[in-house]
């Protein structure tokens, strides 16, 4: 399974947007200078986000994005759904009833045992996902990192927050 560019920048931003203050946000632009890609295209996802209702976006001169939600109610499963859509990533075509011969579609009732595996393998995998909260990434950064990676992003957050009040 291959998730977009954009699975990868919708985490990382969101990560960072915890590191806001209460009536703070971040502009996309500033986000996407401080992950060295482009605003258009983070934009996209950070309006998926928004729609999703686990971003909020705030609009004026002094707006930008914060969480909607607690760091512990965003799943990755959340993100990936809003960034990629709800489909499953395998989309069964049934090309067993194609070809020379094909047999009546009545001989084909049940899904294939392709189709069954292929479904199995994405519930797994979005349980996987679901487990894996916002929270659970920070505190494993605060584990594993020395203070560079924070304290980088705290001295970005510290420059580029916006103090924007929850009125719109």
């Amino acid at each position: 399974m291959k998730l977009s560019a954009g699975i990868e920048q919708a985490i990382h931003s969101i990560t960072m947007l915890c590191g806001l203050s209460r009536d703070g946000v971040l502009s996309a632009a500033a986000l996407a200078e401080f992950h060295g890609i482009s605003t258009s295209y983070l934009l996209k996802h950070l309006q998926a986000l928004s729609g999703e209702g686990i971003l909020e976006t705030v609009p004026g001169p002094k707006g930008g994005y914060r969480l909607a939600r607690a760091p512990e109610d965003i799943s990755l499963l959340d993100i990936v759904l809003a960034v990629e859509g709800s489909e499953p990533a395998f989309r069964c075509q049934e090309i067993r009833q194609r070809g020379p011969n094909p047999l009546p579609k009545s001989t084909f009732i049940k899904p294939c045992g392709i189709n069954r595996a292929m479904l199995r393998a994405e519930q797994a995998y979005r349980a996987e996902l679901r487990k894996v909260t916002i929270a659970d990434l920070i505190a494993d950064l605060n584990v594993t990192d020395d203070g560079t990676i924070m304290e980088r992003g705290c001295r970005f957050i510290a420059l580029n927050e916006r103090n924007a009040t929850s009125e719109v």
